[in-house]
């Protein structure tokens, strides 16, 4: 039997699409249904790496943790991934399949895009009871409508009853919805089986006129209002980070910075989860203040990036704070940007030549056409040695070290993944997911924390995947407290 499919769009970008995704993954997978999340095309800067060596979106990956299966290729077929200047790096079938202009994208990827997606459905359908597929942006853009792959097209192939998402906290929410279904085809209208409104903060008693009206004008039932929820779940791209974030009394206070391009800001997440610890993100333009250590985390144009930290004078500020011994560390991208130069012989971000980095790390960068996309497993030569470490890779060219001994060492006995002055105040690593093992975040932590003559933290915790789940169910009950699928599905 084929699979059974559900389809989530949105009113908006940022409507609560990937969210309820997971959510309804889990709920599937709770009620002993083979589920798995699909989404035909993403653009985000946030991505995974699968064990196959593939590339998906994050958020696709958090979607089938919650399925409880693992991330593969199939269930997000095309990611695409900006880099400035109207440009996008197209990843087709887990791989670089080249760069585009926007103005030629549907041009040169439509048909090879479409036949990627319907060869990944037939073959999650085969595998599974259901198919939850999250759809991008609005399905509404009647400019775009014509050639979008990752919306209703989708679910009018599968025939998937539709749920649409509005977020109410952005305001306007009626008109969002009634617009949205006035401007979709009959065809299209009519696989629309429920309206969910989300992040609501309001008194619902004021809200139910509204919604009766809704129900009454459009003929589609609301089948939930979900509440602001102050509970974290992985973002999917930078437009998350300009929702404000509430500052809490903390132990340590980290600042991330946030590049122009920044790209798998997830890495912070477990930091999210420890109540010792304030994260904020700051632009180049920014303050750095004095925390207790800076992160610069990736980027998908690590030339430019580094020419805006200079323009701002947030080159300036680091080279200074690391001056005055403090702690920074540099993931992917960011590492590059603290080494002493990042050459792009064959104009691979535009800018060709030698460029100078901040010099705070002995690392020499050469970017090269070859996209390294790989799962890593190796072990920490501190925090203590020994220690099996996980994580994975998503970089362009390779880095050598220009120092190999004396006030350096290697993070992991994998040497090209990292390296740390002798100080520890400098830290630089390939490996996204670092956070993610347990016990050495809580070391680093720790660290920082002797700095502050506080007590050190418990290092005998699980890994990251631990709580990753609980916040899971955590979301999963309180999202699903709030609503009633009956008229879009029925269990397997």
């Amino acid at each position: 039997m084929a699979a059974q499919a559900l389809m989530i769009v949105g009113t908006t970008s940022h409507a609560g699409k990937s969210l309820l995704t997971a959510v309804l993954c889990r709920w599937l997978a709770q009620h002993g249904c083979r589920v798995t999340p699909f989404k035909g095309q993403n653009m985000a800067l946030n991505a995974y790496v699968t064990s196959e060596g593939g590339e998906i979106g994050y958020a696709q990956a958090v979607q089938a943790w919650a399925a409880g299966v693992e991330p593969e290729v199939a269930m997000n077929p095309i990611l695409l991934k900006p880099q400035g200047n109207m440009t996008s790096q197209v990843i087709l079938n887990g791989h670089s399949a080249g760069v585009t202009e926007a103005a030629n994208y549907y041009r040169d990827y439509f048909d090879r895009g479409w036949q990627a997606i319907t060869t990944a459905l037939r073959e999650l359908q085969e595998r599974f009871d259901w198919i939850v597929c999250e759809g991008a942006g609005s399905p509404a853009e009647v400019n775009l409508k014509h050639r979008d792959l990752t919306n209703m097209r989708v679910a009018k192939y599968l025939k998937a009853p539709t749920i649409l998402v509005a977020d109410i906290d952005r305001g306007g929410v009626f008109a969002h919805i009634v617009g949205t279904l006035m401007l979709l085809d009959p065809d299209e209208r009519a696989l629309i089986r429920g309206v969910v409104i989300n992040k609501f903060r309001g008194q619902r008693s004021l809200l139910e006129s509204g919604l009766k009206w809704l129900e009454e004008t459009t003929g589609v039932p609301v089948l939930g209002v979900i509440p602001w929820l102050d509970l974290h779940h992985p973002a999917e791209d930078s437009l998350d980070l300009l929702d404000p974030r509430p500052q809490r009394a903390a132990d340590l206070q980290i600042a991330v910075v946030r590049l122009p391009r920044i790209a798998n800001f997830t890495d912070v997440d477990p930091l999210l989860a420890e109540p010792t610890v304030s994260l904020r993100f700051c632009s180049p333009s920014d303050p750095l203040g004095n925390p207790d250590a800076v992160i610069v985390p990736g980027t998908k144009t690590t030339i430019a990036d580094l020419q805006v930290l200079r323009e701002t004078g947030m080159a300036q500020q680091l080279q200074e704070y690391a001056a005055q011994g403090g702690t920074i560390l540099g993931i992917c991208g960011g590492w590059q940007l603290l080494g002493e130069t990042i050459a792009d012989p064959e104009g691979l971000e535009g800018c060709q030549g030698v460029h100078v980095g901040l010099g705070l790390m002995p690392l020499q960068t050469h970017l090269t056409p070859k996209k390294i996309t790989q799962q890593r497993q190796t072990r920490s030569l501190v925090f203590p040695s020994d220690t099996p470490i996980h994580g994975y890779e998503i970089h362009h060219g390779q880095s050598t070290y220009t120092a190999t001994v004396g006030d350096w060492q290697m993070l992991f006995e994998t040497p090209e993944l990292g390296c740390v002055n002798t100080a520890r105040t400098l830290w630089g690593t390939y490996l996204h997911g670092l956070f993610e093992n347990g016990s050495w975040r809580r070391h680093w932590l720790n660290q920082l924390r002797s700095r502050r003559q506080l007590p050190p933290l418990s290092t005998a915790i699980p890994d990251y995947a631990t709580e990753r789940d609980r916040q899971l169910d955590r979301l999963t009950d309180a999202v699903m407290a709030h609503l009633n699928l009956e008229p879009v599905c029925k269990l397997c």
